[in-house]
């Protein structure tokens, strides 16, 4: 009975640890700051122990990092983050991504504070280039956002020799972005390689030619929805 106690309770915990998602770890600093300035109210005043422990895993459930499993179709470009599709449209690209001067697909995707706010590599291949910039931080569903706010560019080439542009942008809330990978590294679609603090944009810039399969007001889950089908030349 005992032995049967324990493989019950085995399984009980192992059903939490994949129902509750992993935090990224920029987001420990934030959420260990909140857990103190709780545990100093609680100290004080004796009171605001609910409130102190709801703040606190408000803060973890916001730096969460869900598992995600990429779809094994090639020749294609997945969301780089979970949000909402705010705009579909065919742009020059920013100077910073290095890609050809002549309009191009743009997907972008907002984050509300209440999704999942890494973001994730959209396809197999090898980093050129990662370049930040200084700037404002204006609404993220505002479409200048895109060129004045604070952002951090990721250009991406991959085996067929696709070249994509992924843009973190900081928004009004924003103010930290961080990238983890940098030029040279060998990545795989799906996995998380950076972080944007409180509500946000994501960008992504397509070959010309590619072809867009979400439209606006769709929902993405990064490292899983694909957003687009590469040109056939490209592979």
């Amino acid at each position: 009975m005992p032995e049967q106690t324990g493989t019950s309770i085995k399984h009980i915990a192992e059903l939490v640890r994949a129902a509750v998602p992993p935090m990224h770890p920029g987001g420990r600093p934030v959420v260990a700051a909140v857990a103190t300035g709780a545990g100093l109210i609680r100290a004080l005043t004796g009171r605001g122990t609910l409130l102190g422990l709801a703040a606190t895993a408000g803060a973890a459930a916001f730096f969460r990092e869900p598992r995600r499993v990429p779809p094994t179709r090639t020749g294609v470009v997945l969301a780089p983050a979970d949000g909402t599709v705010a705009t579909v449209s065919d742009v020059l690209p920013p100077a910073e991504l290095d890609l050809p001067r002549e309009p191009a697909p743009r997907v972008s995707v907002f984050l509300s504070v209440l999704d999942v706010h890494v973001q994730r590599i959209p396809a197999n291949g090898r980093v050129l280039a990662v370049e930040y910039r200084a700037g404002k931080f204006l609404s993220a569903d505002l479409d200048k956002a895109s060129e004045d706010n604070e952002r951090s560019a990721l250009l991406l080439e991959t085996a067929t020799g696709a070249r994509i542009g992924v843009m973190q942008i900081a928004g009004l809330l924003a103010r930290r972005i961080v990238c983890d990978v940098g030029p040279g590294d060998e990545v795989a679609a799906g996995e998380t390689y950076g972080l944007i603090r409180f509500g946000s944009r994501v960008d992504t810039y397509l070959p010309a030619g590619s072809r867009v399969l979400v439209a606006p007001g769709q929902r993405t889950i990064g490292g899983e929805t694909v957003v687009a089908e590469l040109p056939d030349k490209t592979g």
